[in-house]
């Protein structure tokens, strides 16, 4: 049997990794500034993180949510302090796109209505109805097509208004990530996510914070929807919740009453993708890594906006996309191949930077001397 062909590949096999640091097989260092997708939020193989999964697995690996399992209290505890959403209630689940799911499917649940708000450059997942609020129709297939997902201009304030003029009593919810990751770094404004709270108060609509990649203290702030200063009805949240475990969840806000078979999931919230999300937001909180983040972040930054060559710099902590020419298409293979970096990337030009968020000064000085020389060709 083959690997169903789906994913373009580099010629590199990872055999060693640590903090932001990973060996290949020919032990080939290299420097780790994209994390597996925004995924490794704590840094590779972090001792605590090791010593937590190891103790679990000697304990029990899994049972499913027909028992008792404290460590998802805990986990709930731990989380409502760390994430300032105190009175807030946690679903676990799997990954994003399921987080995604569920959020959406607890919206309609909650005001009986069906259609979604969703905004141009989205990325939400790649299941059923989390693909079609993705602004993407290469991979929505026919029988994810649905009618009840309205796109709208990100940040456009006048087109959500006259949107929920024209469709608020059908309106069950708006999804929208704080900072868009697939779609190039680009930052929902202040007063854009305020008006997105008031008109969902307004019409009884659910205010959705895909959180997925924009989460976890990535931008300095637990969600990055956080900037805007008013709360959201629900926080989907994975990739950086298990630095690197299969772990995902909602928080849904006190107004959401649950019953039993409401939601559901097999693997979600089992003890070792809970001991995994328990020991990242010990670390973070430890360990202070929103500072971190958010100093770190704002270094590289302001840095990367004293280059000349560059378009733009977008973003907000260690969460940064780099605006190149499109002269310049080689430049993340460069920094891959030539100096050892691994970065991401948003077609068809934005170099995306998203870091451990205890990535260290002098880390961030070494990507921008490699940065400035690999633009020089």
């Amino acid at each position: 049997m083959n690997l169903f062909d789906v994913y373009p590949l580099n010629d590199i096999e990872i055999t060693k990794a640590s903090g932001s640091t990973v060996w290949d097989a020919n032990g080939q260092e290299y420097l780790d500034l994209y994390g597996g997708h925004a995924v490794i939020s704590i840094g590779h193989t972090h001792p605590h993180y090791v010593q937590r999964l190891t103790d679990q697995l000697h304990k029990v690996g899994f049972y499913s949510n027909s028992v008792k399992i404290p460590l998802q209290t805990q986990l709930a505890e731990k989380l409502g302090t760390v994430s300032g959403k105190v009175d807030y209630q946690l679903f676990l689940c799997n990954s994003g796109a399921e987080a995604n799911e569920n959020a959406l499917k607890l919206a309609s649940f909650y005001n009986g209505r069906k259609k979604v708000i969703a905004f141009k450059g989205a990325f939400h997942g790649r299941t059923s109805l989390a693909v079609s609020a993705t602004d993407n129709p290469k991979i929505i297939a026919p029988v994810n097509e649905t009618d009840n997902i309205i796109f709208l201009p990100y940040n456009d304030e006048a087109a959500l208004a006259a949107t929920f003029g024209e469709y608020g009593n059908e309106i069950a919810a708006v999804i929208i990530e704080g900072i868009q990751g697939v779609g190039g770094i680009k930052e929902a404004s202040i007063s854009f996510l305020q008006k997105i709270r008031s008109l969902c108060d307004e019409y009884n609509a659910v205010y959705i914070a895909d959180s997925v990649q924009c989460g976890y203290g990535r931008t300095g702030k637990f969600y990055a929807h956080d900037a805007a200063g008013v709360d959201a009805d629900v926080y989907t949240m994975a990739k950086g919740m298990g630095n690197g475990f299969p772990v995902a969840g909602i928080s849904i806000a006190p107004k959401f009453k649950p019953w039993h078979g409401m939601l559901g999931t097999t693997f979600g919230g089992n003890h070792l993708a809970c001991a995994a999300a328990l020991a990242v937001l010990e670390i973070i909180d430890q360990d202070e890594l929103l500072k971190n983040a958010e100093k770190v972040g704002a270094y590289l930054i302001a840095e990367l906006q004293k280059v000349e060559g560059i378009v733009e710099v977008r973003g907000r902590g260690l969460m940064i996309g780099i605006v190149l020419p499109e002269h310049m298409p080689n430049v993340k293979k460069d920094l891959l191949f030539k100096y050892k970096i691994f970065t991401g990337e948003a077609k068809p030009n934005v170099i995306r930077l998203l870091p451990a968020l205890n990535l260290t000064k002098d880390q961030a000085d070494r990507f921008l001397n490699d940065f400035k020389t690999a633009l020089k060709g």
